[in-house]
């Protein structure tokens, strides 16, 4: 019994076939060639906002040499933008115009700043006081009055309550400056207590020889005054 033969035939594109378009890109163009020539790409810049700060209505600081004084007396200090500005063993002050890297979540300032301030400063009198001997903080009490927002000036003074021959006692001061006051009346500007501590540090210690240098900076800086 003979079966049928299949031959397959091949297949015939019909006309209307070979008049449709092949799909292109979006936005892309035909060249002569048949090609599609795609558009040149467009270099898009991402455009950043700085989100409004309350630093504004503050007064603002223009650089000083208080900045480089705080960095070779206070590199701690000088890391979260405070900047000292009067250094004896009668007083020591300073100042600090608040930003983001010294407040807590709510953006003010956080206790623990209010803190550093007040036992650099004290031990940066209390050494002046002892004659550039060894000094070492042994407790700080501190009380948060008030509080101070991302953007306001802070005072900070430090003044001698006790300096004995082996215990010094200190008393140091955060104040809130008046916003509409301006750099030039610093001293006549209106202000509020944002915080009070007492600093206690054992002094005239005996310094190390390896350390011997440790006050070297602080030497050079009162020798100008």
């Amino acid at each position: 019994m003979l079966l049928p033969t299949y031959n397959p035939q091949p297949h015939k594109l019909s006309p209307a076939n070979h008049s449709k378009k092949p799909i292109t890109p979006t936005g892309a163009t035909y060249s002569t060639t048949g090609r599609p020539t795609p558009k040149p790409k467009v270099e898009r810049e991402m455009a950043y906002q700085q989100p409004p700060s309350s630093s504004s209505r503050s007064p603002s600081l223009t650089p000083s040499p208080a900045s480089s004084t705080t960095a070779s007396l206070d590199p701690p200090l000088e890391a979260i933008g405070f900047e000292i500005l009067e250094v004896s063993p009668e007083k020591v002050t300073g100042r600090l115009l608040i930003t983001e890297k010294c407040c807590q979540p709510f953006k003010v300032l956080h206790g623990g700043v209010s803190a550093l301030i007040a036992e650099s400063l004290a031990s940066i009198g209390a050494h002046m006081a002892c004659g550039l001997k060894r000094v070492a903080g042994i407790h700080l009490s501190i009380n948060h009055v008030k509080r101070a927002e991302l953007g306001d000036l802070v005072f900070a003074q430090a003044i001698p309550v006790n300096v004995g021959q082996t215990i010094q006692v200190w008393e140091v001061q955060l104040w809130k400056m008046n916003p509409s006051s301006t750099e030039s009346d610093t001293k006549g500007m209106s202000k509020s207590l944002v915080a009070s501590s007492r600093v206690t540090l054992l002094s005239n210690m005996t310094v190390p020889e390896h350390l011997k240098d440790a006050s070297d900076n602080l030497r050079k800086f009162t020798s100008k005054l």
